[in-house]
């Protein structure tokens, strides 16, 4: 699964919508569907942003991994 999979199951799993995500991320919906559907590629540091987010590591979020593990504590 690669990332815009991975952002899109994570907030409907999260039971939100594009809007209130792209909110949050400071970016219009469009863009933040834009990323969802991978015409867009999303920048580390929102990737980052949803990491922290939904309380997943970054090797989840981006697809390397499907071991949904905790984001690390800093």
């Amino acid at each position: 699964m690669n990332y815009n999979e991975r952002i899109r199951e994570l907030r409907r799993d999260n039971s939100m919508v594009q809007q209130e995500i792209a909110d949050m991320l400071k970016v219009g919906q469009r863009t933040y569907a834009d990323y969802e559907n991978g015409k867009t590629r999303i920048p580390v540091s929102r990737l980052l942003m949803l990491a922290r987010f939904y309380d997943v590591s970054m090797d989840y979020i981006s697809g390397a991994s499907d071991v949904k593990e905790r984001y690390p504590s800093q």
